[in-house]
């Protein structure tokens, strides 16, 4: 009787340890992972929320937007477009505006710079030089078409357009205004370039040209100088408008308005 009254306490003893050390190993698991033993599916739910939560991605934008208004991006961007564009354009429509700018000079076409080469060494360097002059000078008459075109388009910028150009590059601007301006401006251009050549006798001066550099070269040199003067009037005028964009961008004492100043401020640590 008393060994088995020992032996069912021994028994007891055991089961009673066993329990504890499966409590600890519960606790222990619990702490360490998060998982329930006695529920596991409850604990997976948990688990998986919790992970999810913890693994969403925080984006920021490399420019603190967050004191700007949308509408006064938009009013900034519009501002430094015009001011680009008003500038760039008054200066190239003046006398010598491209003749004496080297940034933006028409020269001779390329296939026709070996006329100007030519005619230089044959002592008839004043009639290249008036050639090219005259070129200039139909640049000069044709870029006031720009300003109703620029204006057209910069009025009709978007909140979106404004925000993706303030973040873009350098040129941003500009290579929005280029997208949305460049067939039309060739279409405004080309007829008054062509009737600027007219007028001032480019086109008997070319032809007279032309015609001595093939005379004396046995060659038959042509080109279309209303399409050349015309793309190149182009490339004038934004090379302008990229210019003052950057200043804008780059130098903060070109941010003459409270707008710009606010607006490019912004971008300045991006």
């Amino acid at each position: 009787m008393r060994k088995n009254i020992l032996f069912a306490a021994v028994l007891l003893f055991s089961v009673s340890a066993q329990a504890q050390l499966l409590d600890i190993i519960k606790s222990t698991v619990k702490n360490k992972t998060g998982v329930d033993l006695d529920n596991p599916s409850k604990t997976k739910t948990s688990t998986t929320t919790s992970n999810t939560t913890t693994t969403v991605p925080t984006q920021s934008s490399p420019v603190n937007l967050g004191s700007l208004t949308s509408s006064q991006i938009s009013s900034g961007l519009k501002e430094a477009l015009s001011l680009g564009v008003t500038d760039g354009v008054k200066k190239l429509a003046l006398t010598d505006g491209f003749l004496k700018n080297e940034a933006v000079k028409i020269l001779m076409p390329e296939k026709l710079r070996k006329i100007d080469t030519t005619l230089r060494s044959l002592g008839m360097g004043s009639l290249a030089d008036e050639g090219v002059k005259l070129l200039n000078r139909a640049a000069e008459d044709a870029v006031t078409e720009a300003a109703p075109i620029f204006t057209k388009a910069i009025t009709s910028m978007t909140i979106t357009d404004a925000k993706n150009i303030l973040l873009g590059s350098d040129n941003a601007a500009t290579n929005y205004l280029q997208t949305k301006t460049q067939s039309q401006l060739f279409t405004a251009f080309q007829p008054k370039v062509k009737a600027s050549l007219g007028k001032v006798g480019a086109d008997t001066v070319w032809k007279n040209l032309i015609s001595k550099y093939n005379t004396f070269t046995g060659q038959a040199v042509t080109t279309d100088l209303n399409e050349y003067v015309t793309t190149e009037t182009i490339n004038g005028v934004f090379k302008m408008v990229a210019d003052k964009e950057s200043g804008i961008r780059n130098t903060p004492a070109m941010r003459t308005t409270s707008i710009l100043q606010k607006v490019f401020g912004a971008q300045d640590g991006k």
